[in-house]
């Protein structure tokens, strides 16, 4: 039977024979197929094998929503039934699963190291490449065979486009205990957020740098305090900007994080770039990027991002009830990181031109607020430094009452708001469902 005549077999009856050290690739379209499915849905029928790390469990049904894109990897050989809406499905042999592997296995032999010997620190390593080549799949992948082996590894997600630890226009720290859930990601308790309130670290590449900066000593503290995430070590996501300005971030952020190993996925002139900068201080790896990665569109990353806040507040499986309720203008102040650019000789006697990027900028209550996406500040008294305060959450405005001086707020806790300080972001949401 020709390779075309068993792949349309197959697809035919939704059973799929996958050799040992092979991938089943596919993808959930975004739109409705003609028979109006929503969902694909994927069950192992024989056999092992993980999707980004995790582990399947043997015939139990895992479901995937629009967009998705999904690979199955087995080690050992497996069969597996998918259903539902799929697009573009196939096995590949061709695939950069053992390379990771072996990045794991240097990694945990560092986290050995750290064991035995107090002073030690585990991997502190930094995923970079610029966008579209999987740099948030292989942090998944690392973290969760880390963890597997009972690592209890940081994950710091850098990539304000995304958010994957809050929500988009945010950077953050997240301890990882346990695998991802194949179908709702890490566990996200306790998570350490800050926010930039962009979704470009161009917007403003001073708060970018200095947010960094505030996180990593925050991790290097938890490394003082927790001996299990001092061994783990830590995992940065990074941003695809890494020309120009863009790659001068990512060299502030590997110095502070101090991090003993850059991954560069696809990119030669950037694993160049570093191997220059850094010399034999840090190791510098180059590893191709998977076949299966798929180039998204501007139009698909901004219906991610508003999907990514809806399920922040309503949950991915809709099973969060946030709540709706008025605050008074006079019962919160909010704020604006960043002044508008001025020329220098405009700027006040003795204030340098990046101060302005940092500075707080009191906002007015205003018909303009409606839809924006606030940070609460942790910060509880007016002193404390709010740029870099960690914050509590995200609140949106959906309506101003000018009449009686009210906000009303979309807020996943009840009332009252257990801070006053809210921080602007230019960010929006709009729920269409």
């Amino acid at each position: 039977m020709s390779e075309e005549k068993k792949k349309l077999e197959e697809q035919k009856d939704s059973r799929w024979t996958l050799e040992r050290e092979t991938e089943l690739r596919f993808e959930v379209p975004e739109t409705d197929d003609s028979q109006g499915k929503k969902s694909a849905q994927l069950v192992l029928l024989k056999g092992q094998a993980e999707i980004f790390g995790t582990e399947l469990v043997l015939h139990k049904k895992f479901n995937f929503k629009p967009g998705d894109k999904i690979a199955v990897f087995t080690w050992d050989g497996c069969i597996v039934e998918i259903s539902g809406a799929v697009d573009g499905a196939y096995v590949s042999r061709e695939t950069p699963m053992l390379m990771y592997l072996n990045l794991h296995a240097a990694l945990d032999q560092m986290r050995e190291k750290a064991k035995k010997n107090p002073g030690l620190t585990g991997p502190r390593i930094m995923i970079t490449g610029p966008g579209d080549v999987g740099k948030s799949t292989l942090c998944r992948i690392l973290l969760n065979y880390a963890v597997r082996l009972g690592r209890r590894p940081i994950y710091c997600d850098l990539d304000v486009g995304q958010g994957s630890i809050s929500i988009p226009g945010s950077t953050g720290a997240l301890l990882i205990e346990r695998p991802a859930d194949i179908e709702e990601g890490f566990a996200i308790h306790a998570p350490l957020v800050y926010n930039f309130g962009h979704t470009s670290p161009s917007a403003n590449s001073k708060l970018y740098d200095v947010l960094t900066s505030q996180i990593s000593d925050v991790v290097k503290e938890r490394f003082e305090k927790n001996s299990e995430a001092r061994i783990g070590g830590v995992v940065v996501n990074t941003c695809g900007w890494v020309t120009g300005a863009g790659y001068k971030m990512l060299v502030h952020a590997a110095k502070a994080f101090d991090v003993n190993v850059i991954v560069v996925l696809d990119q030669e002139r950037l694993y160049n770039d570093f191997k220059k900068q850094f010399g034999e201080d840090i190791e510098v790896l180059h590893l191709p990027k998977s076949g299966g990665v798929v180039t998204r569109s501007q139009q698909f990353r901004r219906e991610s991002r508003n999907e990514r806040i809806r399920e922040y507040f309503y949950g991915i499986k809709n099973n969060f009830y946030p709540h709706t309720f008025e605050v008074k203008f006079s019962d919160v102040k909010v704020f604006k990181i960043g002044a508008p650019a001025v020329p220098d000789s405009c700027l006040p006697i003795g204030m340098q031109k990046d101060e302005i990027e940092t500075k707080l900028v009191p906002m007015q209550p205003g018909k303009d607020l409606i839809h924006c996406v606030l940070g609460l500040s942790m910060a509880s008294d007016p002193e404390e430094d709010l740029v870099r305060t960690n914050i509590a959450g995200y609140i949106v405005i959906t309506d101003v009452d000018m009449e009686r001086q009210q906000y009303k707020i979309l807020s996943p806790a009840p009332r009252p708001l257990p801070r006053q300080f809210l921080l602007l972001s230019d960010v929006k949401f709009m729920d269409m469902k």
